[in-house]
């Protein structure tokens, strides 16, 4: 195998994801990092969105009047209109109040973008890219979980986990093919067991 491939293939990001503690640690550091940060990579974890669909983000994406979020997805995923949430149990989650303060701070530089860089203008997926590793680092995630693509991985891991119908998890990630979901399931026969004997109780 060449050296080239092998060495794309070692850097491209497998299925990690965050423990919800790891989850916290990454975004307390964004919230010191600035109003930015957080913002960037709490909805990329709650809406499971690609670090180009967070930079591709809109200004008219956003209403916050209404608490609605437009996903424009890529690689033929499904475009969605998602919630934009509070969540009062852990301010870390507070999508509301991250994007309030992120409009506070934006400058206007005449672009129609969400997320713009210090220069103006949109933030490229590569300066997401290294601002994400920086703040992961700086949390003191292992260097493997270091990739924004993990968030989207987090999300689809922290929703199965809780047992959220499949259906609900496909939607949320944009997925149009259930089995793109079907990749964050991993059962045992001890838990295939224990549901059903959970649900034939139930029933008889």
């Amino acid at each position: 195998m060449p050296a080239a491939t092998r060495k794309a293939r070692q850097s491209s990001p497998s299925m990690v994801h965050l423990e919800p503690n790891e989850l916290r640690a990454v975004l307390k550091a964004a919230t010191a990092k600035g109003a930015r940060e957080w913002a960037m990579i709490l909805l990329a974890y709650k809406h499971g969105l690609r670090c180009s669909e967070v930079c591709n983000l809109r200004l008219d994406d956003v209403d916050l009047k209404n608490g609605h979020l437009v996903v424009e997805r890529l690689k033929g995923s499904l475009r969605t209109v998602q919630a934009i949430t509070e969540h009062r149990g852990e301010p870390l989650l507070n999508e509301v109040k991250a994007l309030r303060g992120w409009l506070r701070e934006r400058q206007d530089d005449g672009s129609d973008y969400l997320f713009t860089s210090q220069k103006g203008g949109r933030l490229d997926r590569s300066q997401f890219f290294r601002l994400f590793q920086a703040i992961a680092t700086d949390a003191g995630l292992p260097l493997g979980k270091c990739h924004p693509h993990a968030l989207k991985h987090t999300l689809a891991s922290h929703l199965v986990t809780a047992n959220v119908n499949l259906a609900l998890v496909k939607q949320q990630l944009g997925h149009k093919a259930i089995g793109s979901t079907m990749k964050y399931v991993a059962t045992s026969d001890a838990q295939a067991s224990r549901a059903t004997q959970s649900a034939l109780m139930k029933l008889f």
